[in-house]
């Protein structure tokens, strides 16, 4: 881990140093309490399903310039991933959708650890219409239709999952039994 790209604090500016924090090295701050953790980033992707079609964009830039796959992005620092992935279908195919469920989540590590949480979505309202910016195409295709398009093959899995899966996934919880201000939950019910 020493390899990471953080080399002062986010909090008093002092130059990291190496240390040992429970048995593995990392960068902290001899000054403060920053330790730095390491590089992660959030995604989210949506499975919104319509009359037994998936709805797909194709990507307008990299990564994945030219795939179809289900809309998606990254969270922001004080955005829920609830709300993000509203936005992010909304942004990149003009599909008014909301959360049912957790379906998959993948875990990718690499120099900028990614984790990706693939929702089911109910559909509400829109007519499939692309940024221009994120996506260049986008609409509601069967499973039958997708077998001729390019179709990034991690989605492939996304759609296969949603359309074979023997369980709804991990369903949001309204009401937990313990109070628990400010997070959003998912669960078995």
């Amino acid at each position: 881990m020493l390899g990471l790209s953080a080399n002062y604090c986010l909090k008093c500016g002092d130059a990291l140093e190496n240390r040992d924090i429970d048995g593995t090295f990392r960068k902290a701050c001899p000054s403060c309490d920053f330790i730095f953790w390491g590089d992660y980033s959030i995604g989210v992707g949506a499975l919104v399903i319509k009359d037994g079609k998936f709805l797909l964009v194709k990507r307008a830039h990299n990564p994945g310039k030219g795939y179809w796959t289900n809309p998606g992005g990254y969270i922001e620092q004080l955005e829920s991933i609830e709300d993000t992935i509203v936005r992010e279908v909304e942004e990149e195919a003009g599909i008014k959708a909301k959360v049912r469920s957790v379906v998959a989540i993948r875990d990718l590590p690499r120099s900028v650890h990614n984790l990706y949480i693939a929702f089911a979505m109910d559909y509400l309202e829109g007519i499939p219409s692309p940024d221009g910016i994120e996506s260049d195409e986008a609409g509601f295709y069967s499973i039958e239709e997708t077998e001729s398009m390019n179709v990034a093959p991690f989605t492939k899995w996304l759609i296969h999952l949603a359309y074979n899966g023997k369980t709804e996934g991990l369903l949001k919880d309204t009401n937990p039994f313990v109070p628990l201000d400010d997070h959003v939950l998912f669960r078995i019910l």
